[in-house]
């Protein structure tokens, strides 16, 4: 029998979804940022929404 074929398993899936909708100005600093960065929409959503986080009260 022949090894299993398929994509690998990711440690970290992103199995969440969520669906965002922007005003132009919102939509255009994001497009500037990720041309600037060169990244894909989703990781600059993550990076932003990883900066939200020191702001969490524990």
């Amino acid at each position: 029998m022949s090894p299993r074929t398929g994509r690998p398993k990711i440690e970290n899936p992103k199995s969440e979804r969520i669906t965002v909708r922007l005003d132009s100005e919102y939509a255009n600093i994001l497009k500037q940022y990720c041309e600037q960065e060169k990244i894909e929409k989703a990781e600059a959503i993550r990076r932003g929404i990883s900066k939200l986080k020191p702001d969490i009260k524990e």
